[in-house]
């Protein structure tokens, strides 16, 4: 999909360095973006309210489709965005290590986690959104820990997404299978109870919410968000700590606008901006920012470790080893 917003009307009251820099900041603006639709047109919105004279144009899709379209633009010579929106942090590391992205080291990231910025400044986390466990409450337990699911009464009763086709389950999978205490040997275990990984995390959020399934693998915001409405599951953050997307953004090297993708990006991790993914109802990576109702602390969420670079070069092999345990 593919829409223009030009000066958006009035809306979100900004203060700081980005309205004092917005009349510097113009032209047009070509975002590719992960976002749900109407994620991305309340964040382009916002964004116009504070850079009024910049025309964004974005278009929406899957990271995997955005990347296909991003490829062959490669390919052809003519890369269309001046910033990526996308799900994960091992595709920016792709691109970073393929020269396609711009370093913005003066970005101002010296309140978050070190762990989900890029050191460099090639790539920005917006927002956390982690993988836990969503289970039906008519389950015969309510789990703590991921080893839970290994229990003689989970045998047959768990839902999660594939890797094969779900980044955040690709992320996950690294994420556990790294952990001293889990290792390849959970995954195996999982095997073992029967579970069929296939598709994504919304067939695994209805399969648990249909009570076709008692427990799943699951990111966080689909049944922390549908809970209030009477949904008849609970959500856990696991002891061992949780896996985390982080929609990084990122300038690439070819963009035609660089003052303009640079106020984008100062948007995004500004506290007004993280604000905005709280309102969406995502869980904030900015500490300051208090989470959306349903959600604890930040303080209170432990994530699982993670290095995207390595994940970058075992995600291939990591799937091969998936397969030979649940098949294609």
């Amino acid at each position: 999909m593919h829409r223009t917003f030009i000066a958006a009307l009035a809306a979100l009251s900004l203060s700081g360095p980005a309205i004092a820099q917005s009349d510097d900041v113009s032209g047009r603006l070509v975002v590719y973006t992960s976002q749900p639709n109407e994620d991305a047109q309340r964040t382009v919105d916002a964004f116009n309210a504070a850079y009024p004279n910049v025309e964004v144009e974005w278009i929406r899709d899957g990271t995997t489709q955005v990347m296909a379209r991003l490829e062959a633009e490669f390919a052809a010579g003519n890369p269309q965005p001046d910033v990526l929106l996308i799900a994960d942090m091992v595709t920016m590391e792709g691109l970073e290590a393929q020269g396609r992205l711009l370093a913005y080291p003066e970005a101002d990231v010296s309140a978050y986690d070190p762990s989900i910025m890029d050191p460099e400044g090639y790539y920005f986390s917006t927002k956390l959104i982690t993988t836990g466990i969503v289970y039906n409450t008519s389950a015969p337990f309510v789990p703590t820990s991921w080893a839970d699911l290994l229990r003689p009464e989970a045998e047959g009763q768990i839902a999660m997404p594939s890797p094969l086709t779900s980044g955040a389950a690709t992320i996950h999978m690294v994420s556990l299978t790294s952990h001293p205490d889990l290792g390849w040997e959970y995954y195996e275990g999982l095997a073992e109870q029967g579970t069929n990984p296939q598709g994504g995390n919304g067939g695994v959020y209805r399969a648990v919410a249909g009570g076709e399934q008692m427990f799943g693998m699951v990111v966080d915001f689909l049944p922390i968000r549908e809970i209030p409405n009477g949904a008849p599951v609970g959500f856990v953050f696991p002891q061992e700590g949780v896996s985390a997307v982080t929609e990084p953004a990122a300038i690439l090297s070819t963009a035609q606008n660089v003052p303009a993708a640079q106020a984008f990006v100062d948007f995004l991790i500004s506290p007004e901006g993280q604000q905005l993914a709280a309102d969406m109802g995502y869980l904030p990576a900015h500490p300051a920012i208090t989470p959306p109702e349903g959600f604890p602390a930040l303080d209170d969420i432990k994530l699982l470790d993670f290095d995207p670079a390595k994940a970058l070069q075992s995600t291939d092999s990591d799937r091969l080893r998936f397969v030979e345990m649940f098949g294609g």
